[in-house]
């Protein structure tokens, strides 16, 4: 399962950093890139919810099955959560406002994400959808809420403003939301939770500074960085195999996966000097994003340790970043078709 990145401490890069201005980039072209002995993927626009009509869409998880969800453009110019299926893209809804996304969904059909609530109030909470049916999950006390991931169990988590203000992660189980603290800080935000409930995210120590955590048992414990002051991890896998990103001592932000205790630098693409881990499977393969020398950004798949294949965007973008992948090897994300905005891919073999 994978996170979408939450962009705190300016350490993340999106697909608005490449713009249209940038050169289209032929990744075969960089030395010694890696493809994996010919692992080719090809892109497919799943288009939005708006038909032909529409600009903009955004796949941010695929379940065992293929079934992918994100956030699209629909009709009414309004940005609302769907479930693609079968070459189909559905209208999920929303719980009354005019805004919704989903982030992830489960074996079962279970998705995640938030919406937008009635006027007057516009503020946004957590939903679970299931069956056609949008439940609101709602918050730590404070009026905003957040759903980020779902396990096979139907536990959920994300991260929701307090009365006091401050924002914290929280476990949904059985209609009760659990705040499960901070590193020290007033912050903290959960963006996966796997089988056996353990729960990845980021939350800020004393100083404020922002570190990945794993949360197990009743405890958060600091995953540090790669030598420098910030980092985020943003999925777990059922062996508790850990991804994100996380600054090195020159302050630049690499790609990482923790297990056993160690954090290890994923590294990036010759050349640049930008990657993110966002998503990792029970076989150990990860996708993410990854800088090319000339700046374009495009999804990337470790394997091992090392890449082993760029994930391209469709039509004649310069840019992509990954977001999922399944069991099956099947990866979804976003992609700038036509240099253009961005548009949910799923890339196959």
């Amino acid at each position: 399962m994978s996170r979408i990145i939450l962009f705190l401490g300016g350490l993340a890069l999106s697909l608005s950093a490449c713009g249209p201005e940038t050169a289209p980039t032929d990744p075969s072209t960089e030395p010694n890139l890696a493809r994996g002995g010919g692992r080719t993927y090809s892109p497919h626009n799943l288009g939005t919810l708006a038909g032909a009509g529409g600009f903009t869409s955004h796949a941010s998880a695929i379940d065992p099955s293929g079934r992918v969800v994100g956030w699209s453009e629909a009709g009414s110019g309004e940005t609302h959560a769907f479930l693609w299926q079968d070459g189909v893209m559905t209208d999920l809804g929303t719980l009354g406002g005019i805004f919704s996304q989903a982030n992830d969904i489960n074996a079962k059909g279970q998705v995640v994400g938030y919406s937008a609530t009635p006027p007057p109030g516009f503020v946004t909470h957590a939903f679970l959808w299931y069956r056609g049916r949008m439940t609101d999950l709602g918050t730590l006390g404070g009026p905003y809420s957040n759903a980020r991931a779902i396990n096979p169990k139907g536990q959920v988590v994300g991260g929701s403003e307090r009365a006091d203000g401050e924002s914290h992660a929280f476990l949904w189980e059985n209609g009760v939301m659990t705040d499960l603290g901070t590193l020290g800080g007033r912050f903290s935000q959960a963006f996966d939770i796997n089988p056996k409930g353990q729960i990845v995210g980021a939350g800020t120590l004393p100083s404020g500074r922002l570190h990945a955590f794993l949360w197990e048992n009743g405890t958060m414990t600091d995953l540090g960085t790669l030598g420098g002051i910030q980092s985020e991890a943003f999925a777990i896998n059922p062996r508790g195999e850990i991804v994100g990103l996380a600054q090195t001592a020159d302050g630049r932000t690499h790609a990482f996966l923790w297990k056993h205790g160690v954090m290890t630098d994923l590294g990036t693409l010759p050349g640049g000097t930008i990657s993110a881990a966002t998503g990792i499977n029970p076989a150990g393969q990860i996708v993410g994003y990854g800088e090319l020398s000339d700046g374009p950004v495009v999804g990337v798949l470790w394997e091992q340790g090392v890449i082993t294949a760029t994930l391209d965007p469709v039509g004649d973008g310069c840019c992509a970043e990954a977001t999922d992948i399944n069991p099956s090897g099947q990866i979804v994300g976003v992609s700038d078709q036509d240099r253009e905005l961005g548009v949910a891919t799923l890339w196959t073999r």
